[in-house]
C-alpha cells in the first residue's frame, strides 16, 4: 500500500476562505482541495438547494425531446420506455415511465434480456415496439452509439429520444433528439450526470412545460440518489444536490419498493454507502440472475404489500449472485496460479459455463487480489462477452480502443467497461491487452494508494471539527470522504486483535499530550505488532462515530499504519 499525501492548497485561498467562513485552517484546506474556493462555492456546497438545479433546457436537444413526447401524447401514440438492466438502467426506466404514467396511460416499459440481447438498444427491442404499435421509443442510458439500431426504428416509423451519459462516437444515431451532455457540441454546464440523471433532466423540463415545480418532482429522486450512488459518478456540482435530496427521500417517505428493500436494515439514517451496498446490488441482481424487469416491477409498484413480495424474490436473486460470484472468483483466480499469471500487467481469464451475470463483480474481486487492469469473459452465444474492470488512474476504455482490432465491440467509461469478441480472437486480444497496458501503465499505478488529504494532530480532532466534517457529505468520487495522517502515535496498551479469526486490529491512541481515542482497522490484525510495546507508528485514518452502550465517542477508522 503506498501513502500519497495530497499536495496542499494555495495558502492565500486558504487563507482567504478562512477567514470568509470562519473556520479552522484543516477545514479551510479541505475545501479548498475540493475546488471551493470563495463563500457562494461554499454555501452551495453545504447548503445545497434544489434551485442550484441547471435549466434542463440548456442541454442539447431537449427542446426537441419535450416537443415530440408532447406531440405523442397529444396525438394519443403509445410510448416505449427503453433501458439497460443495471441499476443506473432500471432506475432511469422507472423514473420516466412513472412519471408519464402520472398523466398519460400509453406507456410501457421494455428491458433487454442480458442473455438473449445483451447489452444497449437491441433489434429485438424494436420488433416488439413494432409489433405492439409504439411509434416513440425513448432510451435511457444507453443508444448514444447505437447507429444502426436507430437507423432499423426509422424505417419502421419508430422515432428515438435519447438519453445517455456515456462518451459519443464519432457520429450520432439519427433520433429526433440525443440528449447527452458528453456531446462534444452541447454546452450543458455539467456533464457528469448518470443515465438516470439525464432522464431526470428530461422530466424536468417536460415538467416545466406543464406548469410544474421542482417540489413536484422531489418523490422521484429516490431513485436518482440510487442510481448516481450505483454508477459511481462524481458526487459533486448537480449530482451532489440530486444525491442529498435523493437521501434524504430514502431515509423519510420512499417508494415503496425501495421501502421494501431497507425496512429490515437496523438503521436509522442510511448513507450514500447504504445505498452502494444494501440497495444496489439488489437491484443489480434482478438483471444478473434473471431479468431487469424484475427491478422495473419493484421500483414502479406503489403497493406496498405487492412491493414486499417482488422486494423477497430479487432478495433470493441476490443470494444466489453472492454465491456464484464467490464460486466463480475461487475459479478464476485458481486459473491465474495454473497458468503462472500472477505477475502480469493485467488479468484476462475466461470460462465459457461462467454466468454473465456476475463476471463484473468477479472483475471487481480479482483486482482486490491483484491490483491491475482486469477483464473476465464467458461464453455468450456464438461469441465472448467480458467485462473490464482497472485501477486507479488507469483508463481501460483507451487501452480497449488500442485492441479493437479484435473486438467485435466495446463501451464503457474509465474504470468500467463491457466487450465482445469471436472466440478464435481472444488469445490474439489477450495478448494486445497485455501489451498495450505494460507499455502505457505507470509502475506505481499497480500497488494499490491511499491518497491523504492532510496530516493532523490529534488535538485538532474534536466534535466541533466532526460536526462540519459531517456536512461534507454525501462522500463519493471527488469528495471522497477526508483521509487524515497522524505521526508517532502510540497504542496506550490496550490494542489487541479482534474477529473470528483475529483479522482486525482494535488500538487505543495518543500522540504526545492528545487524549486517547479508540481505533479500529478491519483486516489489518497482521499489522498488531507496529504498534505493540509502545512503539511510535504513523496511522492514516478517516473520523467517525461510535456509538456503545449508548455512549457516542469518535473513532478512528485505521486505513493502514506503518
Amino acid at each position: 500500500m503506498r501513502w500519497t499525501l495530497k499536495p496542499s492548497p494555495d495558502s492565500e485561498k486558504t487563507a482567504r476562505l478562512q477567514s470568509e467562513l470562519n473556520v479552522e485552517p484543516l477545514i479551510a484546506k479541505l475545501l479548498v482541495q475540493r475546488g471551493i474556493e470563495t463563500y457562494e462555492q461554499a454555501r452551495q456546497f453545504f447548503r445545497p438547494s434544489l434551485t442550484d438545479l441547471h435549466d434542463p433546457y440548456l442541454m442539447k436537444d431537449m427542446d426537441k425531446a419535450v416537443e415530440r413526447i408532447e406531440t405523442a401524447i397529444a396525438n394519443e401514440e403509445n410510448i416505449l420506455i427503453f433501458g439497460d438492466y443495471d441499476v443506473d438502467g432500471t432506475t432511469a426506466v422507472s423514473l420516466m415511465s412513472s412519471y408519464l404514467r402520472s398523466f398519460y396511460p400509453n406507456v410501457a416499459t421494455y428491458i433487454p434480456d442480458r442473455y438473449d440481447e445483451g447489452y444497449g438498444i437491441s433489434y429485438k427491442g424494436i420488433d416488439f415496439a413494432d409489433d405492439n404499435g409504439f411509434s416513440l421509443i425513448i432510451a435511457l442510458d444507453c443508444g448514444i452509439k447505437s447507429i444502426d439500431h436507430i437507423a432499423y426504428a426509422k424505417a419502421k416509423n419508430i422515432d428515438f429520444i435519447i438519453c445517455d451519459h456515456h462518451r459519443p462516437g464519432d457520429n450520432l444515431p439519427d433520433a429526433v433528439a440525443v440528449l447527452d451532455p458528453k456531446r462534444s457540441d452541447c454546452s450543458y454546464p455539467y456533464d457528469e450526470l448518470c443515465g438516470c440523471g439525464v432522464g431526470f433532466k428530461l422530466i424536468q423540463a417536460l415538467a416545466q412545460n406543464r406548469n410544474q415545480t421542482i417540489d413536484d418532482l422531489v418523490p422521484y429522486l429516490d431513485l436518482v440518489a440510487t442510481a448516481i450512488a450505483a454508477d459511481i459518478v462524481p458526487i459533486t456540482g448537480e449530482n451532489r444536490v440530486l444525491a442529498k435530496f435523493g437521501l434524504e427521500v430514502i431515509n423519510s417517505n420512499p417508494r415503496p419498493g425501495i421501502k421494501a428493500l431497507i425496512q429490515n436494515l437496523k438503521r436509522n439514517v442510511l448513507t450514500i454507502t447504504d445505498v452502494v451496498f444494501v440497495i444496489a446490488p439488489r437491484i443489480n441482481a434482478a438483471g444478473r440472475i434473471k431479468h431487469g424487469n424484475y427491478a422495473v416491477e419493484l421500483l414502479t409498484e406503489f403497493n406496498l404489500e405487492q412491493a414486499e413480495e417482488f422486494a423477497s424474490q430479487i432478495e433470493l436473486f441476490n443470494s444466489d449472485r453472492k454465491d456464484l460470484d464467490k464460486q466463480i472468483t475461487v475459479e478464476a483466480l485458481q486459473q491465474i496460479i495454473e497458468n503462472n499469471e500472477e505477475n502480469r500487467f493485467t488479468t484476462v481469464v475466461y470460462q465459457e459455463d461462467w454466468h454473465k451475470g456476475v463476471i463484473g463483480i468477479v472483475a471487481s474481486r480479482l483486482t482486490e487480489t491483484y491490483y491491475r487492469p482486469t477483464l473476465v469473459f464467458t461464453k455468450s452465444g456464438d461469441k465472448l462477452a467480458a467485462s473490464a474492470r482497472s485501477v486507479k488512474d488507469f483508463d481501460v476504455y483507451n487501452a480497449l480502443e488500442a485492441c479493437s482490432e479484435h473486438l467485435e465491440q466495446f463501451g464503457g467509461h474509465m474504470y468500467a467497461a463491457g466487450m465482445t469478441l469471436k472466440e478464435e480472437n481472444y488469445e490474439k486480444f489477450k495478448n494486445a491487452f497485455e501489451s498495450v497496458v505494460s507499455d502505457t501503465i505507470h509502475p506505481d499505478l499497480l500497488t494499490p494508494e491511499i491518497s491523504i488529504d492532510a496530516e493532523v494532530q490529534l488535538l485538532d480532532i474534536n466534535s466541533k471539527f466532526f460536526r462540519i466534517l459531517k456536512q461534507f457529505e454525501p462522500f463519493g468520487p471527488q469528495n471522497m470522504t477526508p483521509v487524515f495522517l497522524a505521526k508517532n502515535l502510540k497504542d496506550t496498551g490496550y490494542g489487541k486483535k479482534i474477529g473470528v479469526g483475529e483479522e482486525h486490529l482494535k488500538l487505543y491512541v495518543k500522540q504526545n499530550n492528545s487524549a486517547s481515542f479508540g481505533a479500529i482497522g478491519f483486516g489489518l490484525g497482521n499489522k498488531k505488532e507496529l504498534a505493540d510495546n509502545q512503539k511510535p507508528f504513523d496511522a492514516v485514518f478517516s473520523v467517525e462515530e461510535n456509538e456503545w452502550n449508548g455512549n457516542v465517542t469518535l473513532q478512528l477508522r485505521l486505513r493502514d499504519i506503518q
